[in-house]
């Protein structure tokens, strides 16, 4: 495939696939729609965050990425945005979960916002930017055929490995709230994630 050896894509994807199950803001978000709105929310905010990751690798493949990931201001202010916009979707996460009626199978805002959502959380995501620049190229090898079509074929690859492992996470996680989980396990797995938002945008904003 493009000259790429067996071995080459085989640990390529073997390293995807211990990298998406590395927790981090993306399956936090999955898994905080899946539990709280069901297993279409879940599969739906799965979409959001491959999306996101496509402009990440299509970036990276018109070079975008790597201006960006050069330059120190441009860096720094998507960082603080995904700081700002992981803290408040914590807080909010946080304010809502006592009310009533926020139950697993009743979709909140509908499946366009849990999308939109998912891929602000990853565009957002500047490490996101760094990971594509520095991770996708050391799987390319120029003497096996064109580079852009090998990176474009890693970056395909990539969101696929991404979409399945947040699809699997986040339809089970929303099968599993609807048919088992109470309220007030439902409500502790909110907190969960809205503390973990939080967490993870001062993570984020702390460098």
């Amino acid at each position: 495939m493009l000259g790429l050896s067996a071995a080459t894509l085989a640990g390529y994807l073997a390293a995807i696939v211990v990298l998406m199950l590395t927790p981090g803001p993306d399956m936090m978000f999955v898994l905080a729609n899946a539990t709280r709105y069901g297993p279409r929310a879940g599969a739906v905010a799965a979409l959001g965050v491959a999306a996101g990751e496509a402009v990440h690798v299509a970036a990276v493949v018109a070079g975008l990425a790597t201006v960006i990931a050069a330059s120190p201001v441009l860096f720094t202010a998507i960082r603080w945005a995904g700081a700002a916009y992981l803290i408040v979707l914590g807080l909010r996460a946080l304010r809502g979960t006592g009310r009533p009626g926020a139950r697993a199978d009743r979709p909140v805002g509908g499946a366009g916002r849990a999308f939109r959502r998912g891929l602000l959380t990853n565009l957002l995501n500047p490490k996101m930017i760094l990971f594509s620049v520095a991770f996708l190229p050391q799987f390319v090898r120029p003497e096996s055929g064109p580079v852009a079509a090998q990176l474009v074929l890693l970056g395909v690859l990539f969101v696929a490995v991404q979409l399945a492992v947040d699809l699997v996470l986040g339809v089970g996680a929303g099968r599993f709230a609807s048919r088992w989980g109470d309220s007030r396990w439902s409500r502790r797995v909110d907190r969960l994630c809205a503390v973990a938002f939080v967490a993870l945008g001062v993570r984020l904003a702390a460098g």
